[in-house]
């Protein structure tokens, strides 16, 4: 971008990263009310903190940062309190898929859950929202390697969970969830 060229500002761009944030957000926390209140969050501290925003730099990964950070926050001073450990909020929260494929949305978002939220994490960044291992790492603050390495036996152990086999052909219609599985995106 040449110095005659007007940049956009990235307050302006926000709003285009909002569904994605939410998404993220959600699969962390698993509660809607939680992920929209830590969306809202993460927007007020990068709205005030946009002086310290580069121009020209990854605007959605630095929100995603700021998302991320927020979350382990949150985490921090909610963990004396008592989760959900019979489920029934986290079934609620679920909804049936509308097709019958070989693996069912409910099968994959019980063996998500039961992931840690690291693997979560990395597989959300660099399988659903098509994040680089490059960019993942900068916003995880660790190393590239660990970033592959965590894919690799995050999705290890979600086919271990879901009971998958090499053979098996996945039958899914939510592109995110298959790149989430496969590391493959689907057109």
């Amino acid at each position: 971008m040449d110095d005659q060229t007007p940049r956009m500002d990235p307050r302006d761009e926000l709003i285009g990263h909002l569904p994605a944030m939410r998404a993220f957000a959600l699969n962390l926390t698993r509660n809607s009310a939680t992920a929209d209140d830590l969306v809202q969050d993460a927007v007020v501290k990068a709205w005030g903190n946009f002086d310290k925003f580069k121009p020209g730099t990854n605007l959605r990964a630095w929100l995603f940062t700021i998302l991320r950070n927020t979350y382990y926050s949150l985490y921090r001073k909610r963990r004396r309190e008592v989760e959900d450990p019979d489920g029934k909020m986290a079934g609620q929260l679920s909804e049936k898929p509308a097709h019958d494929g070989h693996l069912a949305m409910t099968d994959f978002h019980a063996a998500f859950a039961q992931l840690t939220d690291e693997q979560r994490e990395v597989l959300i960044l660099v399988g659903a929202e098509g994040f680089s291992y490059e960019e993942a790492a900068e916003m995880c603050g660790c190393a590239v390697g660990t970033i592959k390495s965590r894919t690799n036996r995050a999705r290890k152990r979600l086919a271990e969970l879901m009971h998958l086999d090499d053979e098996d052909e996945l039958e899914l219609t939510d592109s995110a969830t298959m790149a989430v599985v496969t590391g493959t995106s689907v057109a």
